[in-house]
């Protein structure tokens, strides 16, 4: 089984049912909460705007390429994945999900279990505490992985916080506690624009 890694073009690329696929768990952005605004229309704050696209960097640095994004139809979820995807390039499918909007763990799961066989790398924008949930469900510190991130997952993952994952079969197969954090990071982290 090997893992799968960008080619030299950088496309995404594909996984067989039974390949080891990644994860990255994007948390949006700071949103900002007007007067009147309907939870689902809050927009992105300030800080959300400059923190966005910093971690579109970062996520490209690590060599994250989606083949497809899995976005909540929130406007702050689809505001921080607009402001990600420049500065993280590639041209992913990219599919306004309504059942991401305040899912829990489980519901997370059934999503990420629906990706077709064949991608290889997925990213999630949604919210908390279904992003923490999901991350924590899946990352098993008896796996390996970065064991420091993992607790620093636990203790809190803040607006613009991602996690990535390696999981070591297919998304139809996805089970709780089988992934490894490969890593984490969240904006406060990363170097000023």
């Amino acid at each position: 089984m090997s893992s799968p890694t960008a080619d030299p073009t950088g496309a995404p690329v594909s996984a067989t049912d039974t390949e080891a696929v990644r994860l990255v768990v994007l948390r949006h952005a700071k949103s900002a909460w007007p007067d009147g605004v309907p939870d689902l229309e809050r927009p992105l704050a300030e800080r959300g705007q400059r923190d966005a696209p910093r971690m579109g960097t970062w996520l490209h640095q690590a060599g994250v390429r989606p083949g497809l994004v899995i976005c909540s139809p929130a406007r702050r979820t689809r505001e921080t994945w607009d402001l990600v995807a420049g500065p993280l390039g590639g041209e992913p499918i990219v599919a306004i999900e309504p059942r991401l909007y305040g899912a829990e763990v489980e519901e997370l799961l059934e999503v990420l279990r629906e990706v077709p066989a064949g991608v290889g790398t997925v990213l999630i924008v949604a919210h908390f505490p279904g992003v923490q949930g999901l991350t924590l469900e899946l990352a098993a510190a008896r796996h390996g992985g970065h064991r420091h991130d993992l607790e620093r997952v636990r203790e809190k993952f803040p607006t613009a916080g991602a996690a990535l994952l390696t999981l070591p079969t297919g998304w139809a197969s996805l089970r709780r506690g089988t992934g490894t954090l490969t890593a984490f990071s969240v904006p406060k982290e990363l170097p000023a624009d």
